[in-house]
């Protein structure tokens, strides 16, 4: 059984998702404005968060934005309810760390099993207590810290995703279409230049670590134990740490 804050406005929609998530068998509590939710996470830490972007008082974007930012509360799954069915919309909601983002209308059905895989996904040990290691990175997926070299470096929610989706798939390619729909859960059909931009400032932030992100022409990206064979396979031609993933740097010519 998980605890679910519901966060909507609309009488209707309330008694709905309330019937439906205790038939599932979770326990769901109702607020209708923003700091409502706002005070109850305070007092009372939900598993997760269905939140409507269209509330009477502020917006789910700013709520989201609170809850994401705080340290007692980043680590809740948001699932975003709203009318809005927008690209910008969902890439907003992405960005502030929402982990899912629903368009009314929906089945419940459909609702019920995404919220399912959020939980179960949360549910299941990871790695190292959350912590990995690999060459010059150590991530912190529970804290949502990265270093690199020992130095930590400030990456945003989706980045973040972006890092351990690639990193989990270490030596496999992974399309732009199947990063769209595993970090993004958006459709292929949205541009997929997004992905670029968003791996194209991912290596910035890693800088000498950013290596490891290698584009593969044509098709996409690669999480790799080095650099590309090729300086130009990389967009930004950002240099890379060495394939074994040490921090060694090549001996200098005489």
């Amino acid at each position: 059984m998980a605890r679910i804050l519901v966060v909507e406005d609309e009488k209707d929609l309330q008694d709905v998702l309330s019937y439906n998530l205790r038939q599932a068998g979770h326990e769901a509590t109702l607020v209708e404005t923003g700091q409502e939710a706002l005070a109850r996470v305070g007092t009372e830490t939900p598993d997760l968060i269905l939140l409507d972007l269209m509330l009477p008082d502020m917006s789910g974007i700013d709520v989201c934005r609170a809850l994401k930012s705080g340290p007692a509360t980043r680590h809740i799954p948001v699932v975003m309810l709203t009318a809005k069915g927008e690209e910008i919309d969902r890439v907003v909601g992405f960005e502030l760390g929402a982990d899912d983002y629903v368009v009314k209308p929906y089945s419940m059905r459909e609702l019920t099993l995404r919220l399912q895989a959020i939980l179960r996904r949360r549910s299941t040990p990871a790695e190292g207590n959350g912590v990995v290691t690999f060459g010059r990175l150590r991530i912190d997926r529970e804290g949502h810290r990265v270093w690199v070299d020992g130095g930590e470096i400030g990456l945003t929610a989706l980045e973040l995703r972006l890092l351990c989706t690639l990193h989990d798939r270490r030596g496999r390619v992974q399309s732009r279409a199947v990063l769209l729909d595993e970090v993004w859960r958006m459709s292929s059909d949205v541009n997929t230049r997004t992905v670029d931009t968003h791996v194209k400032r991912l290596r910035e932030k890693l800088g000498d670590a950013g290596g490891y992100l290698e584009t593969v022409r044509g098709v996409g990206y690669r999480f790799t134990g080095g650099p590309p064979d090729d300086d130009d396979g990389s967009d930004d031609g950002v240099p890379g740490p060495p394939r074994d993933g040490s921090a060694k740097k090549p001996p200098k010519t005489p």
